[in-house]
């Protein structure tokens, strides 16, 4: 907070004291599930989260309110649920942080994408990724990403531009910055999408999309790249977060002899995942 700022704060603070009143108390927090139900808890609100409630939040969306609209489908942000899972066991992303704020914009965007596309009104809270998750919804309820290409090219669209908001509250409304290694982190999960989006359609036959019914998963890409496993997005995360630690270059040997025992690691992971099909 900047110093101009807490300074009227706490003139205000003490104003009201003088006039024998006290400062309004914060609104009361609602709960994950509440939130889910609702479909209408602002980023500032999901801030307020910790990581397993934001993991509830998630889950609860994607089994109740997402689930209406795609039935039978209830694992489309296993993947984000990962990527929540490793900021918990790491410490990361406590409230008014980068991290938090990013992660808060994601999920806000899939909180009104749900919203929009099961008719409970058309505020976007300008996040643009809300209309891209209602698409992607709506798409997938007409069986129109069956082929894993259009449903990865869809998905990775609408987190990119959920993400982009977040990264914009975070910097530009809340003037928190990322650190060195942040930076070097989300670089990696950049990566992760365009590779999302890159996918051939020459693949398609051979692994077909996520969404109702049993998926193919022939090769290590199918795998760390199925946004309905939690499993790679919490390993990556672990890898990324790991090398993301080392600036480049000056740790060059060092991060390529890390990034070598993470990828073997990974492929352990593919190898023995039990979701892997």
């Amino acid at each position: 907070m900047a110093p101009h700022r807490r300074f009227l704060l706490v003139t205000l603070a003490a104003l009201l004291a003088l006039a024998g009143m006290s400062a309004p108390a914060s609104a009361a927090r609602r709960t994950p599930e509440a939130c889910a139900a609702a479909l209408d808890c602002p980023a500032t609100e999901i801030d307020r989260m910790t990581m397993p409630e934001r993991l509830t939040f998630v889950r609860a969306m994607s089994s109740g309110p997402a689930a209406e609209i795609v039935p039978g489908y209830t694992h489309r942000w296993r993947n984000i649920e990962g990527v929540v899972e490793f900021f918990e066991s790491a410490r990361l992303g406590a409230p008014g942080s980068w991290v938090s704020h990013v992660d808060s914009g994601i999920l806000e965007g899939i909180e009104r994408g749900i919203a929009i596309a099961a008719g409970k009104g058309t505020d976007t809270f300008d996040n643009p990724g809300s209309k891209l998750w209602a698409s992607y919804l709506t798409r997938l309820s007409r069986g129109e990403l069956r082929a894993r290409s259009a449903h990865d090219k869809a998905w990775s669209e609408a987190e990119q531009a959920s993400t982009e908001r977040g990264v914009y509250l975070a910097e530009v409304i809340h003037g928190v910055p990322p650190t060195g290694v942040e930076e070097r982190f989300f670089q990696f999960s950049e990566f992760y999408r365009a590779t999302l989006r890159s996918r051939l359609p020459l693949l398609d036959p051979l692994s077909p999309g996520p969404g109702p019914g049993k998926q193919k998963q022939l090769t290590f890409l199918d795998w760390f790249t199925d946004v309905s496993n939690s499993v790679p997005s919490r390993r990556g995360c672990e890898m990324a977060y790991s090398l993301a630690e080392f600036d480049l270059p000056a740790g060059a040997v060092r991060t390529t002899a890390l990034l070598a025992a993470y990828t073997k690691a990974l492929f352990a992971d593919f190898l023995a995942d039990p979701q892997r099909s």
